[in-house]
Order: C-alpha cells, then sequence, then structure tokens
C-alpha cells in the first residue's frame, strides 16, 4: 500500500505526477495507491475573485493555520472536492488509472472531532478563536477497501465530517496519520510507503536555498528538526513525528514540480525519513 500525498501549491505538476503514477501502476500491478491532495493555490485564487478575506492566525506555539469560517468551507468545497479532485480524477482516467474522488463528507469516509479553538495573542491579550476545524479521528475503512479491492484508486481531500455531520477542514498530514493508523487496525493493511510531494526539493536546511536538500532523517531526529522551522513547516515536521508514532516505516518528501516525480523517489532524489 502506498499513500501518495500531493500538494497543493501552483507549481505542482500534476499532469506529470499522475502520468509518472501509471507508470509505477503498470510496473506494480497489484499495488494499492490511495491519493490525498491539497488545493491552497486553487482556493486562495478563487478567495480573491470572490473578494473572500483569507485570515491566517498564528497559534500561542508557534504554528500557523487558517481561520475556518463558513465562507472558507465552501471555498474549500469549490476548491477540492470540486475543481481539484475532479481535475486530478481526470487526468488519472486519461492515464488508464480507474479513480474516484471523495472527500471526507462522502460516507463519512474521515471522521473528526471539531477543535475547542484556537488559543491566539491578539494585541497582548489571549484569546481563543472558535472556527470550523477540527482533528481526523476515524476513517471508513470498509468504504476505502470496497474501492480498493474492485481495483479504483481512491482520490481524497478535504473537507471532513465532525461528530454533529457539520464540514470541518482539516490538515491533510493529520489525515494521512489516521488513515495509515486506522487500515493496519481495522484492515490490516500495512502502508510500505508514503509518498509528499512538495514545491521544494525536499527538506531543506535553509527554506530558501535548494542546494540545502537533506537527503535522509531518522525518524528520531524529527523533533529536533520541527525547532529549527517555523510557520506550517513547522506543523508539518510535528505531524510527521505523529506519523512515525502511528505506525509509518517510510515516507519520502520529494519534488512535485519536475516532469517525474514518483520516478525521481526511486531514483533516491527527495529526503527519506524511516
Amino acid at each position: 500500500m502506498i499513500i501518495l500525498k500531493i500538494g497543493g501549491g501552483a507549481t505542482i505538476n500534476l499532469e506529470a505526477t499522475i502520468q509518472d503514477l501509471a507508470i509505477l501502476k503498470q510496473n506494480n500491478p497489484d499495488e494499492k495507491i490511495i491519493i490525498i491532495h491539497g488545493a491552497n493555490a486553487v482556493r486562495d485564487e478563487l478567495a480573491s475573485k470572490l473578494q473572500i478575506k483569507k485570515e491566517v492566525i498564528t497559534s500561542v506555539s508557534g504554528y500557523d493555520s487558517v481561520l475556518s469560517n463558513k465562507d472558507i468551507i465552501d471555498l474549500q468545497m469549490m476548491a477540492y472536492a470540486g475543481l481539484m479532485n475532479k481535475r486530478i480524477v481526470e487526468l488519472c482516467q486519461q492515464s488508464n488509472i480507474n479513480a474516484i474522488g471523495l472527500s471526507g463528507l462522502d460516507g463519512k469516509l474521515i471522521q473528526g472531532k471539531r477543535n475547542r479553538g484556537i488559543k491566539t495573542k491578539i494585541d497582548g491579550k489571549f484569546k481563543l478563536l472558535k472556527d470550523l476545524s477540527g482533528k481526523p479521528k476515524a476513517i471508513n475503512t470498509k468504504l476505502l477497501t470496497l474501492l480498493l479491492n474492485a481495483n479504483y484508486t481512491p482520490i481524497l481531500c478535504v473537507p471532513i465530517i465532525d461528530e454533529k455531520n457539520i464540514a470541518i477542514n482539516s490538515e491533510n498530514d493529520d489525515i494521512v496519520r489516521v488513515l495509515t493508523q486506522e487500515l493496519k487496525l481495522k484492515e490490516n493493511i500495512t502502508v510500505n510507503k508514503i509518498i509528499m510531494l512538495i514545491e521544494a526539493p525536499g527538506f531543506l536546511d535553509n527554506k530558501d536555498d535548494p542546494t540545502t536538500l537533506v537527503k535522509s532523517i531518522t525518524k528520531e531526529e524529527l523533533q529536533a528538526r520541527t525547532q529549527q522551522v517555523e510557520g506550517r513547516m513547522k506543523r508539518k515536521m510535528l505531524s510527521l513525528t505523529k506519523l512515525f508514532e502511528a505506525g509509518a516505516s517510510t515516507v519520502h518528501i520529494s519534488d512535485g514540480r519536475t516532469q517525474t516525480p514518483i520516478t525521481d523517489i526511486i531514483n533516491g532524489k527527495g529526503t527519506i525519513i524511516q
């Protein structure tokens, strides 16, 4: 089992990624693959066109996140579950990958718990900002295995569904962690490889210098690495730590902008964490 997480940046080469994935499937016809994707660039473009303001909040712990109000959830439904999800399904079908696109809402595929709020500091005062976001807690693995056993490739995205059956935002890295854990516990399916395609050659010691690529990181190093990054990358490193605690064995972080993103990983490019 492979989980492929495709970042939502504007320069991710989706066509090349799916074409390369098709070659992997041809060479490994029994390999099951689940794709989880972002769409932040499309979301931001839609927000601009619709004149919807996106507010980024920094928690007291130093983690950045988008304040998920109703307008942002509507944007997610349009950008993630709509345009980007179906564009990836279309590309898969063109490459003879029989894909099916689902948000976390569909069939209660990804069930979560609403956050109590984001604790932040505004004008010198601590505040708890409540929004429509939460943590994934359970996966409808029966639905996923039904699709996988029928040779469909699931294409998953936010929003997910909370305990009151309301659409909420969540982090894809957290979804990957819960998915890895639940497949093992409920279906005895081991995720052998997790691939994360981003807009960088891999993990960089200096985020502004692509020549500072770190080729390999041990899972024991992740906590220390978390301290040297900021913003959303800080959240990503924390999520990676939790991912290994959930049972992940190998994670590849590599460049999703190239002409052969999947082959590049096979050839040893990017960062490997294990």
